[in-house]
């Protein structure tokens, strides 16, 4: 059977992971044969403007390797190497990645995440080549579904529209996460197509309600206010509103009209999938819908009580972020906590000592230990006992150094220099997180997950690798840990 290849790249518009590999090979695939001479293969490379070139039997036209840039830079340009020997030299050949021309672009973007390669050789039924799918090009399709997505949520006119663009929210990412995207590139990407879904729903509902004419923002706490969200979460959110001049019953009156909107706000966010705030941490809530001289206010009280639920409070509010509206006030607001909290250092002791109560379940003699969780016994928890450390410390360091960022990872960036943190150290660490956010994403795609269980895994579940991997990323929130105890002398 002949099989047809794209002509052009307009064609691969209607393309998802589903298509058949057939469609997404663009160009005749450039070959040699084992005895060409190295130079002359890198010479056709250039010419053909390709990153890669196929080895094929002369005879039967089969493939049976292939060269890439990369093998040229850790394999020639690495070594004393002779350009006059043949190609088959140096190409790969171990485990070749082939794949049928029928196959999915899914199966190949798999293919290339649990191998590690950059390439994939397409064959027909006979195992003759076709063509050769690059991880530029899945990725080029991912991109066009994060389009097609991003353009369904600006193009919503109502609910059940914005309810199916978060339901394919949903599906993008988990399939980006099959195809081996990383936790940060993928805990960014729901973080943002989320914010945008949001923002398309306060425009929607803003049209709705006879808002009060002052400039006000919607502001996001927690994990979206950290650019954390995973695939299982729910709402943490608050209105912050510019009430100069204004007595306590006028700025009542103003958050009595701003709150129909916010519930329903809140409302149409549940329809989305993000469920409602068990502990009402939502806009909707009037102790939520605040001036900014009320928001400052309770951030004052919750400096100054440094009670549990204080302290509570921080590790919540104190990642906040706008959403939608007038940026200037989220910024006024921060600006005002971060001149206040490098100074706070009582407060910021008694954070530093209620971090410490999750600690990392590594045991003195066991690999693990853990909790006593009736409902799920012989499982950990990746985000109480797994993220909690890293992101705890991180703001704990963000805000004894007046550092503006609310994400774990760059918060732990920007401190680096400021808390002598050698920069392999802070990579080893960072490196440490997301390979728990990935357990976590990985564990919140398979299928029975309930509520309960979102962020449990059982370690011997997991191969030797990751559990080796798992250990060690524990060892360095152990690390963060330690150093609050020095810092704060706990």
């Amino acid at each position: 059977m002949t099989v047809k290849l794209s002509s052009n790249r307009d064609s691969g518009s209607s393309l998802s992971l589903h298509s058949q590999l057939a469609a997404l090979v663009r160009r005749k695939p450039v070959t040699a044969s084992p005895e060409t001479p190295l130079r002359e293969a890198l010479q056709t490379m250039s010419e053909e403007k390709v990153g890669s070139i196929v080895i094929v039997e002369p005879e039967s036209g089969k493939p049976i390797g292939i060269f890439t840039l990369r093998d040229l830079l850790h394999r020639v340009a690495a070594k004393d190497c002779d350009f006059e020997q043949w190609i088959a030299a140096v190409m790969s050949d171990s485990r070749l990645a082939m794949l049928n021309w029928r196959s999915t672009v899914y199966q190949a973007a798999l293919m290339m995440a649990r191998r590690g390669v950059h390439h994939v050789i397409i064959v027909d039924a006979t195992d003759r080549l076709v063509g050769v799918v690059s991880q530029e090009d899945v990725y080029e399709l991912q991109r066009g579904g994060v389009k097609a997505v991003s353009g369904a949520i600006r193009n919503a006119r109502d609910l059940d529209a914005l309810v199916l663009a978060a339901h394919e929210i949903r599906r993008l990412t988990m399939q980006m996460l099959s195809n081996g995207s990383t936790a940060e590139a993928l805990i960014q990407l729901i973080s943002t197509l989320n914010d945008h879904l949001t923002v398309r729903v306060i425009e929607l509902t803003s049209a709705e309600f006879p808002l009060p004419k002052v400039n006000w923002c919607w502001l996001s706490f927690g994990s979206e206010g950290r650019y954390e969200q995973t695939f299982s979460t729910d709402q943490d959110n608050g209105i912050i509103f510019e009430a100069p001049n204004a007595d306590a019953a006028q700025t009542e009156a103003m958050r009595q009209a701003f709150l129909p909107f916010a519930q329903a706000v809140n409302r149409k966010l549940d329809a989305c999938g993000f469920v409602l705030c068990k502990g009402n941490i939502m806009a909707g809530n009037p102790e939520l819908c605040l001036s900014l001289e009320e928001w400052q206010g309770k951030f004052s009280n919750w400096l100054h009580a440094a009670n549990p639920q204080a302290l509570l409070n921080a590790t919540i509010f104190f990642d906040f972020r706008p959403i939608f509206g007038s940026d200037y006030l989220a910024d006024k607001l921060r600006d005002w906590l971060l001149a206040r909290t490098g100074s706070a250092q009582l407060f910021l002791r008694f954070m530093a000592a209620n971090a410490l109560q999750a600690s990392p379940p590594l045991g003195v003699i066991r690999d693990f230990v853990f909790d006593k969780n009736r409902k799920f016994p012989h499982t950990l928890d990746l985000k109480t006992f797994g993220s909690r450390p890293f992101v705890d410390a991180a703001r704990i360091f963000a805000l004894a150094n007046g550092i503006a960022e609310t994400s774990t990872v760059q918060r732990l960036r920007a401190v680096a220099a400021q808390m002598e943190f050698a920069r392999d150290d802070v990579a080893a660490i960072v490196e440490g997180f997301h390979f728990i956010q990935q357990l976590r994403l990985r564990h919140q795609q398979s299928d029975g997950m309930t509520g309960g269980s979102a962020n449990r895994v059982d370690p011997d579940g997991l191969n030797e690798l990751h559990r080796n991997v798992l250990k060690e990323a524990f060892k360095q929130a152990r690390k963060l840990q330690q150093k609050l105890q020095l810092d704060y002398r706990l």
